[in-house]
């Protein structure tokens, strides 16, 4: 894992906190019942009526433009899976409602890829029949090249994994300047086959094979920085407009694109019109609205707020349009153990059984916003997730038993510390959540003196390891549905960086924990893995290095006339590449 891994979670995961009044449309139509055909499950709305059917244009109202528009720069999910209509990869995530999404699945390749004994090399092969916007082959030429330019600095700002994991990859510099030699540790021996050798075991590499960089790129179409202007295609869309670095992007289909090759993406409409920089109470406004071209309209990044989900609640046609859906996300008090009184691990605990976890999620939105987390790993079993509660103190809090730590760890008079936190209003590290920390650790004769940072200097401060905070809100999204991506960045000991964005917020270096971490990325049993991380979790969590708050819950809108709705717990977020509007 990549302890330099940006936080784009902070835009295209965060939850939008909109209090503005909807206008509840007399005249909208109401959506009818599945008849069966379409995907939709427990996670999204029931959508307009019938069988989902081809043509049509799908409106996507977002708040963040989708900028970058190059597989070297974007991860998967990026955007709201708006590349994944146009970049396929090797692998990608299984297009289902719910925990059946969670579960990777071959996309390019025929199959998940074939490790060797001990999952450091990884072998690969293409189907047939696979073809470009302009009709040409695809190749694992194609995929290499891909790749290499991932690691060029101008083209920088995709998933790090490979940086870290390929032989090589830590000195590479793209193929602009390495005299067209490229990485030795990827292996092209026929146009179908590529080989992947690794520094470390790695049994989690299918899901790694789903990031955009493994998106095949042809050598001669190449235009370095300007290529997110107009990259190849190789899924159902191609970019025929990208404006105001994807403030707005119009998609329309590929001709070459054969659905024989593609078992994932449905591709029902004829045209993708993406319109971004928008006000999140605008958009969700207009899709409540649902007229003219709005109708058949969604957003992959835009929640709705508390105040318009009590409004939406006594409009059934309205509630019936809202999906909702489950990201690997948490949301936690951590502490630097480095700094006093957060050494003593009494003072720790006490804090843990001093929260209220009722008043934090009524902070964060309510529950149909958040979801109480006594665990770090996510309640999906695709993440390992093991029950556990080290301190319990039920939904609101045990200021006795803090208490009695409080006198043990020598301050039975109570103490005073520091809390920061965003001013950002994202309810997520926010000023509300914030205080009703301060309040529950009050009750157990806690002090706590607020410190509320601009976000830039709120993530400077709490990932600079030389300057850490002992006391913060903090949060951690995975970049695949795994307890790897989860419990590596955050307590694997050899990832805390002295000069840089250090996640280690505990600086834990546990020659044991390290250890199960090497010997759960050599199990290529996805299961098997899962237990172990969930066990993992469970032993960290005696230590009450953090004190998990919440698992935040997203609740979104769709147009009218908006069916085949299907939100997986890997993104969270509806997936446009099932959705059908006519």
């Amino acid at each position: 894992m990549s302890s330099s891994r940006p936080a784009r979670h902070q835009t295209t995961r965060r939850l939008a906190a909109v209090t503005v009044s909807l206008v509840l449309a007399g005249g909208a139509v109401a959506c009818g019942p599945e008849d069966g055909t379409a995907k939709a499950g427990p996670a999204g709305p029931a959508g307009a009526a019938g069988a989902p059917q081809k043509g049509g244009t799908l409106t996507v109202l977002n708040n963040e433009p989708q900028s970058d528009f190059d597989p070297a720069r974007l991860y998967t999910s990026g955007g709201g899976n708006v590349p994944s209509l146009v970049f396929r990869t090797l692998t990608t995530r299984n297009r289902e409602d719910g925990a059946a999404g969670a579960k990777v699945v071959p996309d390019l390749a025929t199959d998940l890829g074939r490790p060797n004994a001990d999952a450091t090399e990884w072998t690969y092969t293409l189907k047939d029949g696979l073809k470009y916007e302009d009709g040409s082959p695809i190749t694992t030429a194609d995929i290499k090249y891909g790749i290499e330019r991932s690691f060029a600095a101008e083209l920088s700002g995709g998933a790090p994994y490979l940086r870290d994991w390929l032989v090589g990859g830590e000195s590479y510099e793209g193929p602009y300047k390495d005299g067209g030699k490229g990485l030795d540790s990827i292996v092209v021996p026929d146009p179908k086959t590529i080989v992947f050798k690794l520094r470390k075991p790695e049994g989690e590499f299918p899901f790694v094979a789903t990031q955009t960089q493994f998106t095949p790129v042809p050598k001669a179409k190449d235009t370095g920085v300007t290529y997110e202007e107009h990259p190849v295609s190789s899924g159902p869309y191609k970019v025929v407009k990208n404006t105001g670095d994807g403030e707005t992007l119009l998609l329309e289909r590929n001709e070459h694109w054969d659905p024989k090759t593609d078992e994932e993406r449905k591709a029902y409409p004829d045209t993708i019109d993406v319109r971004s920089g928008l006000d999140a109470a605008v958009i969700n406004q207009r899709l409540s609205t649902s007229s003219g071209p709005d109708a058949a309209a969604v957003t992959t990044d835009t929640n709705l707020g508390p105040a318009e989900l009590a409004q939406i609640g006594s409009n059934k046609e309205l509630e019936a349009r809202v999906g909702t859906g489950h990201f690997g996300y948490v949301n936690y008090l951590a502490f630097n153990p480095k700094v006093a009184p957060f050494d003593n691990p009494k003072v720790r605990q006490a804090i843990a059984y001093a929260v209220n976890r009722t008043s934090v999620v009524n902070a964060a939105g309510g529950s149909a916003l958040a979801e109480p987390a006594t665990t770090f790993l996510p309640e999906r079993e695709a993440f390992g997730f093991t029950p556990y509660d080290h301190f319990p103190a039920g939904r609101t809090g045990d200021p006795a038993k803090a208490k009695e730590l409080l006198k043990e760890a020598g301050f039975a008079d109570g103490l005073t510390i520091t809390l920061t936190h965003s001013n950002a209003q994202n309810r997520q590290t926010s000023p509300e959540i914030a205080t009703a920390v301060q309040q529950a650790l009050a009750a157990a004769g806690i002090t706590v003196k607020l410190e509320g940072l601009e976000t830039n200097a709120f993530n400077e401060a709490r990932w600079d390891v030389k300057n850490t905070p002992g006391f913060f809100i903090s949060r951690w999204g995975a970049d695949w549905p795994s307890g790897g991506p989860f419990l590596a960045p955050i307590f694997d000991g050899r990832q805390i960086v002295t000069n840089g964005s250090n996640y280690n917020h505990a600086q834990l270096n546990d020659p044991a924990v390290n250890a199960e971490i090497d010997e759960i990325a050599k199990l290529t049993d996805l299961a098997a893995a899962g237990k172990r991380w969930g066990a993992l979790d469970k032993k960290i969590g005696e230590q009450a290095l953090d004190v998990p708050l919440f698992h935040p819950v997203y609740k979104r809108l769709v147009g009218k006339d908006v069916k085949n709705v299907v939100i997986s717990d890997w993104t969270g977020v509806l997936d446009i590449s099932q959705v059908s509007v006519k």
